[in-house]
């Protein structure tokens, strides 16, 4: 019912990102100070894991492939989310 009654909303985008960014938070990621939309992590074996939200897609990338599967199974637990496979165009 949540759900449903965010997306009638003028501000359910406000609102979605919102959540969406005390998720990222939650696991650990920075949130970049320039770009609201970009989120970052960094381990400690020297590696990164980034984030990028445009609209209603998301980009995830870095040298960190074990935390980007870590990632991805957490916010398929949180939100309905589907991945598209590589990038094709950015």
């Amino acid at each position: 019912m949540q759900t449903k009654a965010l997306y009638g909303l003028k501000q359910s985008p406000r609102a979605w990102f919102g959540r969406f960014s005390k998720a990222m938070i939650g696991m650990g990621y920075n949130q970049s100070r320039g770009d609201h939309t970009l989120f970052f992590k960094h381990s400690d074996k020297k590696k990164v894991t980034a984030l990028l939200v445009y609209v209603d897609d998301i980009i995830v990338t870095g040298n960190d492939a074990d935390e980007q599967k870590i990632l991805k199974d957490k916010l398929a637990k949180e939100f309905d989310i589907k991945d598209l496979g590589p990038l094709k165009y950015f």
